[in-house]
């Protein structure tokens, strides 16, 4: 069976995002600053070789163990699951080609048609729970594993849910002070895990945790 994993960036404080990330202040980078704050959380993976190559921004990049890791991470995906905040961001924000090239299952109320974009990725609206978007992307995955993209609620729901079987997180040397923290909310019954990999570099330490 796929397994079921979170890949996330994380401020040294706990962080996924910074307070003012809202569709509210999209267009205001400078509100609390947050755009700044979300570049230097994602700084260790603008300039990898194969993120520049996923999003077609040219060639050149970093190669190492970083960009290998990035692209075995990236492979091995056969969905996505996200809820609708992510979903409305990234709506706005990502290329027409979105960066998934794999199907994609939104967690919202919004009743809507599923949205075919170029490159491979399919967004499919679910509306019956997290359990349910699971099995559809399972049945989708097929072999490969299933990613639980965010935002924060979303990963606490499948965490608390006990069906997450690993954890990558990119822990950057940065403080938000304020935000959406990941580990908020998160029951006493989640099944314990231990530390798989971890991989150092200069902008972020990769970390790998597997269920103990």
């Amino acid at each position: 069976m796929s397994n079921v994993f979170v890949n996330i960036a994380l401020s040294l404080d706990g962080y996924m995002a910074p307070e003012g990330m809202t569709l509210e202040h999209w267009d205001d980078p400078e509100y609390k600053g947050w755009a700044g704050k979300w570049g230097a959380l994602m700084s260790w993976i603008i300039g990898q070789q194969y993120f520049r190559e996923n999003l077609k921004l040219g060639p050149g990049g970093e190669t190492g163990p970083v960009n290998d890791q990035l692209k075995h991470t990236t492979e091995r995906i056969g969905a996505n699951i996200m809820g609708k905040r992510m979903f409305e961001g990234g709506e706005r924000g990502w290329p027409e080609e979105a960066p998934f090239h794999t199907p994609v299952y939104v967690l919202t109320h919004e009743k809507r048609e599923p949205w075919v974009r170029p490159g491979g990725t399919t967004f499919y609206f679910v509306n019956d729970g997290i359990e349910s978007a699971l099995e559809q992307a399972r049945a989708a995955a097929g072999a490969r594993d299933i990613r639980i993209a965010g935002g924060a609620d979303v990963i606490q729901q499948y965490l608390n849910a006990g069906v997450v079987d690993e954890l990558e997180i990119a822990l950057a040397p940065v403080l938000f002070g304020s935000g959406r923290r990941l580990f908020d909310n998160v029951a006493d019954t989640v099944p314990a895990f231990r530390i798989d990999r971890v991989l150092p570099s200069p902008l972020a330490t990769h970390l790998r945790y597997v269920r103990a």
